[in-house]
């Protein structure tokens, strides 16, 4: 029964080079899908590409479905996955403003580092700012410490803050994705016949 690692299925040591693995499958197929282009990662603000919305809706959709799967199966051992703490406040307008540098930069942290693994520009420029902005929040962290610990919620997940089966959220998501592909589609459509 997984996880492998916390049920010591193999050892501990191989946590970082299975981590190096994923790692470099994850940034190929980023790269051979198109996303080391802000021009395609900006297309879903402007109406004209819908990869970036798709691939990770339907990314999160085989992962939950996966595991809750697996765990129904009693392959894998739910209560032991981490989950990563919630710091509400911080949370909103830290992705406020990585939304702002998205829109902007036309990169995230992940896909500025695809562009820099293949040499471009605004990739290198884009993942710069990243750092300068880590480092800026790292040496204001006292200062800002209050705040972002303020609304420190804990390990929750999904379906214990709203009290709902995790069953009906998946299916509740599952039926907002096929909407939103099929409202993309219909905006990108739009948006062709305007521009091309």
């Amino acid at each position: 029964m997984g996880p492998i690692i916390p049920n010591e299925l193999i050892p501990a040591e191989w946590n970082f080079v299975i981590a190096i693995l994923i790692g470099i499958a994850f940034g190929f197929i980023m790269e051979a899908s198109g996303f080391s282009s802000s021009r395609k990662l900006v297309g879903v603000f402007y109406g004209y590409d819908f990869a970036v919305l798709k691939v990770f809706l339907t990314a999160t959709l085989v992962a939950v479905i996966g595991l809750h799967y697996m765990d129904y199966l009693h392959w894998i051992n739910m209560d032991q996955l981490f989950v990563q703490p919630t710091y509400l406040w911080p949370a909103i307008v830290g992705g406020f403003i990585m939304g702002i540098g998205f829109l902007a930069g036309g990169f995230c942290p992940g896909t500025s580092l695809c562009a820099v693994g293949i040499g471009k520009i605004d990739g290198i420029v884009f993942t710069l700012g990243l750092f300068t902005g880590i480092l800026a929040f790292s040496e204001s962290f006292e200062w800002l410490k209050p705040f972002y610990e303020g609304s420190f919620l804990g390990h929750i997940t999904l379906d214990e803050s709203l009290n709902m089966s995790p069953y009906l959220i998946i299916f509740i998501f599952t039926i907002v994705s096929i909407i939103a592909f099929f409202l993309s589609d219909l905006i990108r459509k739009r948006v062709d016949k305007i521009f091309y």
